[in-house]
């Protein structure tokens, strides 16, 4: 079974800080991370048939699908240690429920949490 591939916002800080929370809980080798902006990044986007100048949401690849919103990040949580995948039993909740919370936070994440400071 291929690693799940997570695509983050890399300007974003929360979005790395998520990132820093699920590495050490997961489960060893089950999840790679790409920054959207990078190469890797916006090659795997193109294969999700999204565009690559499109930041605003987390994207989950697994076995070749792609998850988007609150459903890319719930099904994230079934990588992790114990507890956190009882997280996933959320996913019983309708998207159209779960995104419009997902997609608030996440068009207010700069202001609300910032950017990550530019090297």
């Amino acid at each position: 079974m291929a690693k799940s591939l997570i695509l983050y916002d890399g300007n974003c800080v929360l979005c790395n800080r998520s990132v820093q929370f699920l590495q050490p809980r997961q489960k060893p080798g089950a999840i790679e991370y790409a920054a959207q902006q990078t190469e890797h990044g916006k090659s795997a986007l193109k294969d999700c048939g999204l565009d690559k100048r499109r930041l605003d949401m987390l994207v989950l690849v697994e076995n070749g699908r792609c998850y988007l919103r609150s459903t890319a990040a719930l099904r994230a949580f079934r990588y992790l240690h114990f507890p956190w995948p009882l997280l996933f039993s959320l996913i019983i909740v309708p998207s159209f429920l779960r995104d419009p919370v997902y997609n608030l936070i996440a068009h207010n994440r700069y202001r609300w949490f910032g950017r990550m400071p530019r090297e």
